[in-house]
Formats: C-alpha cells, sequence, structure tokens
C-alpha cells in the first residue's frame, strides 16, 4: 500500500458521515496494514493535559483503550509531544516503551517493542494528542517511513477535526442550548469507561439532561459507580463553574442530619457554639448531590421536601427563610419505590426526586467494558507500584468476563490492585512485563456471570444435586428452591416474594441473579 492509496482512503472516509470512534479505528488500521508495523495507537490529552488516553488502536490487548497514560510516567510520550516533528526511539532507547506486553501480533508472549516512532497531533494549533507506531522488528522505522508519516500528518489531524465537528453538531442537535464550542469538550470521560451498549444509552441520557434543572435519581448497586456519573452530569450542565457538594445521607446520623443539610444558629442545640451553614446553601448556584439519599430520617425527608418545593432553606433556630439555587442529584442502591410501600420514604418525595430517573447497569451486563476497566486499573497499579508492563493473561481476561461482580467497578478495582501486589509478593520484578494469571485474581469459587444462561431456571435442575455437592452448593439449592417457588406463588412479583421470604427486594434480586435463577424481568 503506498501513500497515495493510503491518502485517498482516507479523504473517502471524510468525505462521508462516520461516528468519530469508526472513522478512527480506520485510520489506524490503515496506517498498521501501510507501515507493516505491529501496533498503531490514536491518543488524545485528556482534561487536564497531563495524561493520554487511547481514542483507537490496533494490534494492542482490548484492555489497551481503557489505559491512560500520565506523560510523568512514560517518557516516550512526553517526548513526542514536545516535538514538533516525527519522533523515533531506536531499539536500544533507555526509555520504556508504554506497550511492552501489550502488542498482540505474537499473541502467548509478553512481548516487548523493539522499534517505535510517533508524531504530535494538533488542531487549530493546539496539541491534541499524538499517533504512535510500534513494531517488534529493530528497523521498521527508517528514514523512508519517517518521511511518509509526516506526509500524512495533515490528513490524520483532518480526520481527528472531523470527527470533532461531527460530535460536536450531534451535541447540538440533541440539546440547542449546547454551543458548538463547548460541545468539542464533552468528550471528557471524567473516569468513565465503556464500549457497551448499556453504558453508551447512558451516557446519551446523561448528556440530554444535564443542561436541565430537572432533579435528576440515579439508580443503581453499590460499585457500579454512581458518583462518577454524578460528576459527569455536574461537568456538562449549566452550572460546571459553581460547587458540586456532596452528602452521603447513609453516614448522617438523625441527630445531625437536619443541621448538616440546613445549617443552624449559634444556640440552636447544645454544642451549637457559632452559626453554620448547611450544605444547600454551600451548594447555591451549583449541584447538591444526595447519596443514598433513601437513608434519610423520614423528619429529614419532610424538610427536604419543602426546601425542593419553594427553592428556600431554613437554618436550625432561625425563623428567616433564605433562599437557594440548587439543582438536585439524588443516588440510591435501594428500591425506593418499595420503600415507599413499605412506608420508609415519602412519597411525595420520591416523585419529586425521580422526575428523570437514570438507571446504571451493573458490570456484569457491561460486556467487555470489564476489560477496558481492567486496562484503567492496571496502568494505575503499575504507575502506584513502579513497574515496568502489567498485563492480563488469557485466563485472566476469561475469568474477569465470566465472573459475575456483585461488587460492580469498586469489586474489580480491589481485585486488580490484590493481584498485583500478590505478583511482587510471590517474587515479580519491577523490571519486567508482569503477567497476572487467574490464579492471581481469586475468582475461581466465584459466582459466574453465565449461571442462568442454560435453558430455563436453576431450580429446574435434578432435585438430586441439592443433597450433593460441598455446604454452599447445598444451601445455594435451597435458596434457588424458595426463591423461585416464591416468586412462581406472587406471580413474578419481587416485592411480594421479599416480603414472604423475609429479606429486602433488592437483596432478593442480586441473590437471584447470583443464584441464576432470576427471571427475565421484575
Amino acid at each position: 500500500m503506498t501513500v497515495e492509496s493510503v491518502s485517498s482512503e482516507l479523504l473517502a472516509d471524510l468525505a462521508v458521515e462516520l461516528p468519530a470512534a469508526v472513522r478512527q479505528q480506520r485510520l489506524t488500521e490503515l496506517l498498521r496494514t501501510h507501515f507493516r508495523c505491529g501496533a498503531v495507537a490514536l491518543l488524545s490529552l485528556d482534561g487536564s493535559g497531563e495524561a493520554l488516553r487511547p481514542e483507537a488502536v490496533d494490534g494492542l490487548t482490548p484492555d489497551a483503550l481503557g489505559r491512560r497514560f500520565a506523560l510523568m510516567e512514560h517518557p516516550r510520550l512526553a517526548a513526542i509531544l514536545r516535538r514538533g516533528e516525527v519522533t523515533r526511539f531506536h531499539h536500544d532507547s533507555g526509555l520504556p516503551d508504554p506497550y511492552d506486553g501489550l502488542v498482540i501480533e505474537r499473541p502467548g508472549e509478553p512481548l516487548r517493542v523493539h522499534d517505535c516512532m510517533g508524531i504530535v497531533l494538533a488542531v487549530e494549533g493546539r496539541p491534541w494528542g499524538v499517533l504512535t507506531l510500534d513494531a517488534l522488528d529493530v528497523g521498521t522505522f527508517d528514514a523512508h517511513a519517517q518521511r511518509q508519516l509526516a506526509e500524512l500528518l495533515p490528513l490524520i489531524e483532518a480526520v481527528v477535526r472531523v470527527g470533532q465537528l461531527e460530535g460536536a453538531l450531534r451535541v447540538a442537535r440533541q440539546s440547542a442550548g449546547t454551543s458548538l464550542a463547548g460541545g468539542l469538550g464533552i468528550s471528557e470521560d471524567r473516569g468513565l469507561v465503556g464500549e457497551s451498549e448499556g453504558m453508551q444509552h447512558l451516557l446519551r441520557e446523561l448528556q440530554l439532561v444535564a443542561d436541565t434543572d430537572l432533579p435528576v435519581l440515579l439508580l443503581g448497586e453499590t460499585g457500579v459507580g454512581k458518583e462518577l456519573f454524578a460528576q459527569r452530569l455536574h461537568a456538562l450542565s449549566r452550572r460546571r463553574e459553581q460547587p458540586l457538594v456532596h452528602v452521603n445521607c447513609a453516614a448522617l446520623p438523625q441527630a445531625l442530619a437536619e443541621g448538616e443539610l440546613f445549617g443552624h444558629v449559634r444556640g440552636a442545640f447544645a454544642g451549637a457554639l457559632e452559626d453554620r451553614v448547611g450544605r444547600f446553601e454551600a451548594a447555591d448556584g451549583g449541584t447538591l448531590l444526595l447519596e443514598e439519599v433513601g437513608e434519610l430520617p423520614l423528619a429529614v425527608q419532610a424538610k427536604l421536601l419543602r426546601t425542593l418545593q419553594n427553592n428556600q432553606v431554613q437554618r436550625l433556630g432561625e425563623a428567616t427563610l433564605r433562599p437557594v439555587d440548587v439543582r438536585v442529584i439524588a443516588t440510591t442502591n435501594r428500591s425506593l419505590r418499595e420503600q415507599v410501600q413499605a412506608g420508609a420514604f415519602r412519597a411525595d418525595l420520591y416523585h419529586r426526586l425521580s422526575v428523570y430517573p437514570i438507571p446504571i447497569p451493573p458490570l456484569r451486563e457491561r460486556g467487555r467494558d470489564v476489560l477496558l476497566l481492567a486496562g484503567r486499573l492496571l496502568e494505575t497499579n503499575r504507575a502506584r507500584l513502579g513497574l515496568r508492563s502489567l498485563r492480563l493473561a488469557a485466563d485472566a481476561k476469561q475469568a474477569l468476563r465470566r465472573y459475575a461482580w456483585p461488587g460492580n467497578v469498586r469489586e474489580l478495582e480491589q481485585v486488580i490492585g490484590r493481584a498485583a501486589l500478590k505478583a511482587l509478593s510471590r517474587g515479580a520484578s519491577r523490571t519486567d512485563i508482569v503477567t497476572l494469571g487467574a490464579e492471581l485474581l481469586d475468582l475461581d469459587d466465584a459466582p459466574s456471570s453465565t449461571a442462568g444462561a442454560a435453558s430455563g431456571p436453576s431450580a429446574e435442575r435434578p432435585a438430586e444435586a441439592a443433597g450433593a455437592g460441598s455446604l454452599r452448593e447445598r444451601v445455594d439449592a435451597c435458596q434457588r428452591a424458595a426463591i423461585t417457588q416464591a416468586l412462581a406463588a406472587h406471580g413474578g412479583r419481587w416485592a411480594a416474594a421479599a416480603r414472604d421470604l423475609g429479606v429486602d427486594a433488592s437483596n432478593l434480586s442480586k441473590l437471584a441473579h447470583r443464584l441464576g435463577c432470576a427471571p427475565g424481568g421484575r
């Protein structure tokens, strides 16, 4: 393939409307074919300007897309950014390559890169990111290859710019209140990683509701990252320059909750030695995040409702009403609807908060996103532990995909961090490519995300299974039978089945999914 043919294909792509991800992936594939190298990566600067994140890769392991490469940790990438021309690193360069062990041209071997070149990409005169090419054979990127990359630079930058403009136009179509210039910065993920359909749908919903002042209720299991999604909502809103104030409702003692939210004046109660501003006033003009709002005491819920209705707060011990302008985002891992039915949550407050409810999918429903998230965590732990390279073995990737992740992203973070420490404790060298095998993840006895994939519920397996196997297997079999019977008796209604079994409906649902006896819907 000649430079002219590569240019022709890139121009053809620019002539049609394509999703930015498709256009960028096509770019990396064309360049890898043309330069006959092991891997090509297109990386953009994040919002801080201190790290690069992959936008498209070809020839690297899937988790590479989830990684973030801090410039201070990766001197080769920093050197490419500093120069305005093609930068080549010879095979004997003393600078570590960020992709050591990540090239998949020869599977099964943690290979080091032997030849590398890259170039900085600019948009409207400002650095946007870098393009890197890596090879496993010495001498791949000779002077001729470097000249060809320089010739292709204007078209590569055009691909990036067109993708930005098309993304901004889509944002403008979705929200007339969003300016074109503002739309160009929307891609910042603020720690969110995911390409699954559920994740993309969720991000589109956040985009649509962000620039309104509607209350938003984020629903999801423990550990799915509700706080990160709330931060993204605030960052995309018209209040982004104003404060985002957090309140963990689950950590508020009932006696202090009212004063914490609404403030108090001196002498309002024993120990109130001075006036104190509440969280609502602290968030004036910005956003108030009520984490685990279902934990608020009923007495405080009534005052919260009045504040949301009137946009006024009343400090404890004070008769004056103070106006506030606050956008509220609430999160919960419980079913507030069921709490309302049980009398533990006010129905009027529930309806006020759930103007726009957004469910966040659990990790087990996000497919290969688990590998992208693992990539981010691998890079974080590589830097934290001072390792040359940290990667996953093939069996570890399979184990991550199979596992049901009852603790979601938070559990994944703990699993990766613990595995990296175990590898070091078993003699791995910080100067080598450290590979984490499945045995280091401690997921062998864990519930499988494919447990319910067989035809029919698990409770329909032969009855003799309940009387065989380990104690855990026997307990699981009994639980499956009890859940299946309760759901059948109550027409599949989770709340009724939970009351019958004497457990919380949310916990019952999680247990049923773990045991593989949950029907298709609620």
